[in-house]
């Protein structure tokens, strides 16, 4: 009888482990998928595949897609990237229709021009599918929710501290990257305003180019040609200091240089003194932010903010160090180890 008693109580202790670890596994929050998990698809577009800025947004939004799905057992985001490889809005416009035969959940874009993708965004809404936008906006669609700078404040930031740089007086270019693009022009918009209050500055334009180093750099060296006293450049982008070719083509100092965009790459502008001032966005937030945004309003039925705006960090060689551990501490993999420790 006892052997039978302690068969029975083996056997019971075996069952409740089991029905334990059910409940266990049912549980939302306890970072295991089960089977019946359920799939979100989201579409994300951005500007261009080639731009880095993009490919580290691509890189915030799979990664907070696999933290979602490994919190949550019953969820699982997936993020689909579906972006041009040289910027083309009339492509993100297709982009959007297709996603939306092919039965995605959700869309994230960046738009390259506002009248293409406002019908796009719109058609999408109509058929069901919740569109949020990220860096470039279309202020006028039915998209739900915007993450990303204040454009003009971020021309005006470009401005003030080129200003600075040139001793507030002399002539200086605007670098403005694909002339359709909203964002750029609006941040534009901010530098021309803020050059207006330094009377001894002359502004002798704005310049566009393919979104791509070379064309950029070709596009500097043009306009300098133009204007050998050229004493600083406004860059509302980073593109010439997408690889370190921009060092081979002027005199570090010589012509003072304020740009949006503080990559990996573009910190020896920083070092060497080519560059004075980079605007650093957390480009990474980007993708990390949307996709997290997007989870909270169609899975969760959160409320969220229309308007969610980022922090601009003036990089300058002061902070090279700090700006760089950040870079590292959001995922970045590219960031030299020398500026680590200073």
């Amino acid at each position: 009888m006892k052997i039978k008693k302690i068969i029975a109580v083996k056997i019971l202790l075996v069952i409740l482990v089991l029905i334990s670890g059910c409940k266990e596994n049912n549980d939302e929050q306890d970072g295991k998928n089960s089977k019946g998990a359920k799939t979100i698809f989201i579409t994300m577009i951005a500007k261009s595949s080639a731009n880095p800025v993009f490919l580290s947004a691509k890189t915030g939004a799979i990664a907070q897609a696999l933290k979602i799905s490994e919190k949550y057992g019953k969820l699982d985001v997936v993020v689909n990237w579906k972006t041009p490889e040289i910027e083309n809005a009339s492509e993100q416009a297709g982009i959007i229709r297709n996603a939306i035969q092919d039965g995605t959940n959700a869309i994230i874009v960046s738009c390259s021009d506002i009248d293409s993708l406002t019908s796009a965004i719109d058609k999408a809404v109509d058929s069901g599918i919740p569109v949020m936008t990220f860096d470039s906006d279309a202020p006028d669609s039915k998209r739900f929710a915007f993450y990303g700078p204040d454009d003009l404040e971020m021309g005006k930031t470009v401005m003030n501290e080129l200003a600075k740089q040139i001793g507030g007086k002399g002539k200086i270019a605007i670098l403005g990257g694909n002339k359709e693009a909203p964002n750029l022009q609006e941040r534009i918009k901010g530098i021309k305003k803020a050059a207006a209050d330094y009377k001894g500055i002359e502004l002798v334009g704005e310049f566009y180019h393919p979104e791509n180093e070379t064309e950029a750099i070709v596009e500097m060296l043009r306009v300098q040609s133009l204007y050998p006293d050229l004493k600083g450049w406004a860059m509302v982008g980073g593109w010439p200091m997408f690889g370190k070719e921009l060092m081979n083509k002027i005199e570090p100092g010589k012509i003072k240089i304020v740009a949006v965009d503080a990559l990996p790459v573009q910190l020896e502008y920083i070092e060497k003194n080519f560059a004075q001032v980079l605007l650093g966005q957390p480009t990474f937030k980007w993708g990390e932010v949307s996709v997290e945004t997007v989870i909270n309003k169609i899975h969760f039925n959160k409320k969220v903010e229309e308007i969610t705006r980022l922090k601009i960090i003036p990089v300058t060689i002061e902070n090279l160090g700090g700006w760089s551990r950040q870079l590292k501490a959001w995922g970045y993999k590219d960031v030299p180890e020398k500026y680590l420790g200073m």
